[in-house]
């Protein structure tokens, strides 16, 4: 798994001061082909990585509410 050297992290506008946030890099997709995300609450902890691909997938899933229980 790659380090994400320089990735600009950064959470969505829609998050709110609860503490269920993520955060996204995208800025790393060039060199190092992948999304970064992380739990905003724990910066240090373990990072996710997601092809590109996935986590357009994954934001379409979310915008046309795919995971409404």
């Amino acid at each position: 798994m790659p380090e994400l050297t320089g990735a600009v992290w950064r959470t969505s506008s829609r998050s709110n001061d609860q503490g269920l946030c993520v955060e996204v890099a995208t800025n790393v997709v060039a060199a190092y082909g992948v999304v970064g995300v992380r739990d905003s609450k724990d910066r240090s902890g373990p990072t996710l990585v997601v092809s590109p691909p996935g986590w357009t997938a994954f934001v379409t899933a979310i915008r046309a509410d795919a995971f409404r229980r």
